[in-house]
């Protein structure tokens, strides 16, 4: 059962990816005042920002969607797989929004968007 949590644990760790493209390289990073830093940023390090933020404003309703799931008893292989598809997806929604793609990137967007769905639908028809 505890597996299930994986991809919670996973997702929680995207914003970190993305911070750490956004940084890569840069040796003025500024830690004092890391905001206005990244205000400055340009082409794919500046989107590996804006999806950084994303993956923020994400995460509590893939996180929320994930317990109740598991709260409400749905077998642990479909949360654990959904789980895991949102976390690829998001992936690849990180893929897209770094190499400017904003068009796929909005259909990754949705389709992750789905996969929290598919968990709430799951968690209220066993519930």
């Amino acid at each position: 059962m505890s597996m299930v949590f994986a991809p919670l644990l996973a997702a929680g760790l995207l914003p970190v990816l993305c911070a750490g493209i956004a940084k890569a390289g840069r040796k003025d990073y500024d830690n004092r005042d890391p905001r206005a830093w990244a205000t400055q940023l340009e082409g794919y390090r500046a989107r590996a920002q804006s999806a950084q933020a994303n993956c923020h404003e994400s995460f509590p309703f893939f996180a929320a969607a994930l317990l109740a799931a598991v709260l409400a008893g749905v077998p642990g292989a479909s949360v654990s797989m959904l789980g895991w598809l949102y976390v690829a997806v998001r992936l690849a929604y990180i893929g897209a929004y770094v190499s400017d793609r904003a068009t796929l990137r909005s259909l990754i967007w949705l389709l992750g968007h789905g996969l929290i769905v598919w968990l709430l639908v799951l968690a209220m028809q066993a519930a």
